[in-house]
């Protein structure tokens, strides 16, 4: 848990960046909050859509 909440500055970059990273942001910052079972998966899809031409996979 703690590796994925360092990732939260490196979010929060990407966003000022590029506002598509918002979702992936707030996700990563609800990580204290949220199983990590069910906050990977979450995770997993927010990059495929981030990184994807479409909002819709």
């Amino acid at each position: 848990m703690s590796e994925l909440l360092k990732a939260t500055p490196a979010a929060a970059a990407a966003t000022s960046a590029d506002g598509s990273w918002n979702p992936l942001m707030t996700t990563i910052n609800e990580a204290e909050r949220v199983p990590l079972a069910q906050l990977v998966p979450a995770l997993t899809r927010l990059c495929q859509v981030a990184n994807s031409s479409t909002p819709y996979l």
